[in-house]
């Protein structure tokens, strides 16, 4: 998993092109502590319902995403962003091509386990 280099200025929507009839993940930094991902998915595209155990921001840089968290839709627009509480169902969908950064904290629950 290669991050991006450091110290040096990127264009992200640039970063990651789209596939047709895909989904396209690119891992700008991999940490214990959390993550952060650049997403592009073809329109008709769909990431499956999941629960993750962490808080998640979502934030799209290109496009509309449909973000559904706990049965409640949500439609993103360029520069818009959400945060998907950690343990609560979510999903999302791509009526259109779009481009997000997802960013993954799981620090700070340490005390929090369920």
């Amino acid at each position: 998993m290669k991050e991006l280099e450091k110290s040096k200025t990127h264009i992200l929507v640039e970063i990651i092109e789209y596939v047709s009839n895909s989904v396209v993940t690119k891992t700008i930094i991999h940490k214990t502590t959390g993550n952060i991902s650049l997403v592009a998915m073809d329109a008709g595209e769909t990431l499956a319902e999941k629960i993750s155990p962490f808080d998640t921001f979502i934030q799209i840089i290109e496009g509309t995403a449909e973000v559904v968290i706990d049965d409640q839709p949500n439609i993103l627009q360029t520069g818009q962003g959400i945060i998907i509480p950690a343990h609560t169902s979510n999903m999302m969908r791509a009526n259109g091509r779009f481009k997000m950064i997802s960013t993954v904290i799981k620090s700070g629950y340490e005390g929090n386990i369920i």
